[in-house]
């Protein structure tokens, strides 16, 4: 098993740190890390540090001993899923596979065809939980570079996104609407692939032509078809396997 990962907001620079607070309290009630065990710490952008537990205090207070510190480097290629909304909790589970899968960033998009609305009280709460989701998937896939979840964008917003990335993609199974393999598409070797996933009544004609102007080309995955909420997973592991961060 690898180290278990923790989150801090400041990678520490001393040779001891004490992680308290809800993980600290993690770490000493729910993992109950003992003396001479190992663990990660990270701020989530990239920052991390080896640490060796020393001792535990209370139940919530762990005190450990920096090992070693350092960044993990930008991917060559950044990859961003814009993911139009599901229905339910739909939308944390496509967070959740997503990271850990490996994407970079995660855009929701409020799609024509979407059931769901993120509106007022109800958007924030939404984003916030895509957020703590990614979070959490991040701790537990063990990555030291989560992704960012950015606010709700409109189609607008998603083209102009499009219109800025070196592959501009859009997942898109239509027998009117000619598509090109994924696993085939030629990728850049560095720079940002930014790709839409559609809700489940699939993307608008409107959209695509908007898609289109800014850039951006349909591709198809396979013969089946994915629902929203895995169709970004499987799109991002191809990407990943293919630009050669899985190798």
């Amino acid at each position: 098993m690898t180290a278990p990962v923790f989150v801090v907001e400041e990678v520490p620079a001393g040779a001891e740190y004490v992680l308290d607070g809800a993980e600290g309290r993690h770490a000493v009630s729910v993992k109950r890390l003992n003396p001479g065990e190992p663990l990660v710490l990270t701020d989530g952008r990239g920052g991390w540090a080896e640490a060796v537990v020393k001792s535990a205090e209370g139940k919530d207070r762990l005190v450990v001993a920096v090992t070693a510190t350092g960044e993990e480097a930008e991917p060559q290629v950044r990859i961003t899923v814009v993911q139009a909304l599901p229905k339910g909790d739909r939308g944390e589970l496509a967070v959740e596979t997503m990271t850990e899968t490996g994407v970079d960033a995660i855009v929701p998009w409020q799609a024509s065809r979407c059931i769901t609305q993120w509106r007022a009280d109800r958007g924030a709460r939404s984003l916030a939980k895509w957020r703590a989701t990614a979070r959490e998937a991040g701790k537990q896939s063990r990555r030291v570079r989560f992704p960012e979840v950015a606010e709700a964008m409109s189609t607008k917003q998603v083209a102009a996104l499009l219109a800025g990335a070196d592959l501009a993609v859009v997942l898109h199974e239509d027998r009117d609407t000619p598509s090109e393999a994924l696993a085939t598409a030629e990728l850049p070797s560095s720079g940002s692939v930014v790709l839409v996933v559609g809700p489940e009544g699939g993307v608008s004609p409107e959209e695509l032509a908007v898609f289109a102007e800014a850039g951006a080309r349909p591709f198809r995955l396979g013969r089946s078809v994915l629902r929203t909420s895995t169709a970004g997973t499987a799109a991002t592991a191809v990407l990943l396997a293919r630009t050669g961060r899985w190798a």
